[in-house]
């Protein structure tokens, strides 16, 4: 067992991982945004148009620390082997 393809795989699976609960968190706030802005908005004392805009950047943070960190690292190591 080589180690650079166990950690290869390990990061395969984490960007599969994180893929798929970047796209469930993209596919539940459409639907439900009014009522998790109607939720957070009271708990947090926010704004709906503020709140729309922050989990717009939630959703493109989590994207750019996904690429980053796990498929860049998944390509290089691939790279390597």
């Amino acid at each position: 067992m080589n180690t650079i393809e166990v950690i290869r795989e390990f990061f395969g699976w984490c960007s599969i991982i994180n893929i798929g609960l970047l796209a469930l968190s993209a596919i539940l706030i459409i639907p439900l945004r009014k009522t998790v802005c109607r939720i957070h908005g009271k708990m947090f004392d926010l704004d709906e148009r503020y709140l729309s805009q922050a989990y717009f950047q939630y959703l493109a943070q989590y994207k750019i620390a996904i690429f980053i960190l796990n498929i860049v690292l998944y390509f290089a190591l691939k790279l390597m082997s």
